[in-house]
């Protein structure tokens, strides 16, 4: 699941709607809504994240954090490591061969000690963002 699938699965079940009544509001199939829920699918749309921040009616701080999520929801993730230092694809190589192997509460631990030795996340995230190859 995707930090963007699990905001929009939370923000259903806190308001009692079915994945059916939301799809077919958003005019999206379930089987659609329900992968992308599940990141089965990548990111979705900014016109749909419009669509989706409209339909549960969040503004300001909350319309911006959906934004946030969905542009950082793709589930099949690329690291270019062209031109660093060889750790940095040792170090790409042994996250993608054991993510799936760490628990949740590991996870946070790892990502907060990368935030510590290189800077806020939000920070890398707007320079992968500022990357040529993403525009």
């Amino acid at each position: 699941m995707t930090p963007f699938g699990a905001r929009i699965r939370e923000l259903r079940a806190r308001r009692g709607i079915s994945l059916k009544a939301m799809a077919a509001e958003l005019g999206v199939s379930s089987a659609y809504l329900s992968a992308l829920e599940h990141g089965r699918r990548g990111r979705p749309t900014w016109m749909l994240t419009q669509r989706i921040i409209a339909y549960f009616n969040v503004i300001w701080d909350e319309a911006e954090e959906l934004q946030r999520l969905a542009a950082a929801s793709h589930p099949k993730i690329e690291i270019d490591t062209a031109g660093l230092d060889p750790a940095a694809s040792d170090l790409a190589h042994a996250l993608a061969a054991t993510i799936d192997r760490l628990p949740p509460e590991a996870m946070r631990r790892l990502a907060a000690e990368l935030e510590r030795l290189a800077g806020p996340a939000e920070d890398l995230r707007a320079a992968s963002r500022a990357r040529p190859a993403d525009r």
